[in-house]
């Protein structure tokens, strides 16, 4: 199902447009994206979360076909931990720097979040998801799969920061 979301301001009416595709369960998405998932999800295995326990695993599709994992890793000094997204994301662009990023899948386990809430990326995750964007000089794609199985998926980072800095 596709939606939109608008956004307006007061007086000098602009708009913006958010568009994304949602999924009752992931399970209706094609091999390859339910093949990400399941690599998000042994990503979330490895998580190191000892102090939200919110563990969150992240899995990339390189424009070559690899795939790569990244899960969160904190760290008692916050904010010197990282999230799954940026784990993944900055190991793509040391080790791959060659190849573009074809597809991003996030999923998570843990109370921080209920489990019919759209899992969401945080500020800096959704800047540094847009540089990568910016850097390879095209978008890609972006699965948010909620605990309860649900799918949100995004076509570009762009959609999840649409103000972002430095655009």
């Amino acid at each position: 199902m596709k939606n939109k979301i608008h956004f307006f301001e007061s007086q000098m009416e602009q708009k913006l447009t958010i568009a994304y595709e949602y999924f009752t369960t992931w399970k209706e998405l094609s091999e390859i994206d339910q093949s990400l998932i399941v690599k998000a999800f042994e990503a979330c295995e490895t998580a190191y979360a000892p102090y939200s326990n919110f563990r969150v695993g992240a899995s990339i599709q390189l424009s070559d076909g690899t795939i790569l994992k990244g899960s969160n890793q904190e760290n008692v000094a916050y904010p010197s931990g990282l999230c799954a997204e940026r784990v993944a994301l900055f190991y793509a662009g040391a080790n791959f720097p060659n190849e573009k990023v074809d597809t991003l899948c996030i999923v998570a386990k843990g109370d921080l979040l209920p489990m019919d809430k759209i899992l969401s990326p945080c500020g800096g995750c959704r800047q540094v998801m847009l540089e990568t964007e910016n850097r390879q000089k095209r978008s890609y794609r972006i699965l948010l799969v909620n605990q309860d199985d649900t799918v949100t998926v995004f076509q570009s980072a762009h959609d999840l920061l649409p103000l972002a800095f430095g655009v």
